[in-house]
């Protein structure tokens, strides 16, 4: 039994990476630009059939995976930037109404977009050749390409540290939050710091999307799941906190693999029942109030 519950928990651990990479880029976008942007599921949509399409244009093979990996986050942080500079930014001074209509209605656009191009079938990708083996762990074959999900979202996880803590941008980015009209009184350009928070919060939920496809089919409607997902992330861990975002994800995903295996019925349950303690007992989340 406590096998099963530890594969079980290491299987919650890798999607809860998948979820705090989608999750801590709308925790930044919210945190510094006071944007809650219903729209960076779509990002995270988009991502994912970009990365079919990469695979099955170069061919489902690692050199397809590596080459989805490495293009498909950047077209989403482009995407991203212009959705800012040419949307978000001649609203900003409005009331968060105007923001909300805004970002809802592009979740709209880009559903109809990917219905367009991709159609209404559901995709697969497949996983690369040098990841698509399994470990032993307490004698039950684990997925390699588990283990590496829960890498890749470590060293994301610190890089956004580093970024946040100890570099020039971080510093500039948590005084901006503080006091936007000082930090351009002292010559920071401000729309262009936005603009890459919110690039940098794309390229995040693109580089989620190309992990999870493969992990399962790709379909429409992913962008509403993985938004309610990160809305309980933000809320359980702090708006603006990427050390709440990662507790609040791994949380959710080691809950609900569980939950899964307890109670299959009640597995989605456990989260919002998590959501709701906070919301009652640490309304300002776990880590409300830090910067990184």
């Amino acid at each position: 039994m406590f096998e099963n519950i530890s594969i079980q928990a290491l299987s919650g651990l890798s999607s809860g990476m998948v979820l705090f990479l989608v999750a801590s880029g709308m925790t930044l976008i919210f945190g510094a630009l006071r944007v809650a942007n219903f729209a960076h599921g779509s990002f995270f949509m988009i991502g994912a059939y970009l990365s079919y399409s990469i695979t099955q244009l170069i061919g489902t093979n690692n050199f397809g995976f590596v080459a989805s990996l490495l293009l498909v986050p950047l077209v989403l942080a482009l995407l991203g930037a212009g959705v800012e500079f040419f949307l978000l930014r001649r609203i900003a001074t409005r009331a968060h109404q105007y923001q909300l209509i805004l970002t809802y209605a592009l979740t709209l656009i880009f559903a109809d977009m990917v219905k367009m191009i991709w159609g209404r079938d559901n995709q697969m990708v497949p996983r690369p050749k040098i990841l698509d083996g399994a470990v032993e762990i307490f004698g039950t074959p684990f997925p390699t390409y588990y283990l590496m999900l829960i890498a890749v979202g470590t060293l994301v996880a610190c890089a956004l540290h580093i970024l946040l803590a100890r570099t020039r941008f971080g510093k500039i980015l948590r005084a901006s939050v503080a006091d936007a009209e000082m930090v351009g009184a002292l010559g920071i350009n401000v729309p262009r710091l936005h603009t890459s928070v919110f690039a940098l919060g794309a390229w995040l939920a693109g580089l989620g999307g190309v992990l999870a496809a493969p992990i399962g089919s790709i379909s429409l409607g992913i962008d509403s799941s993985i938004i309610i997902e990160c809305f309980a992330v933000v809320i359980i861990g702090g708006v603006g906190s990427v050390t709440g975002a990662l507790i609040g994800a791994i949380l959710i995903g080691v809950m609900k693999a569980i939950g899964i295996l307890f109670a299959p019925k009640l597995a989605i349950a456990f989260i919002f029942i998590a959501l709701c303690g906070v919301l009652i007992f640490r309304p300002q989340g776990l880590f409300g109030g830090a910067n990184a």
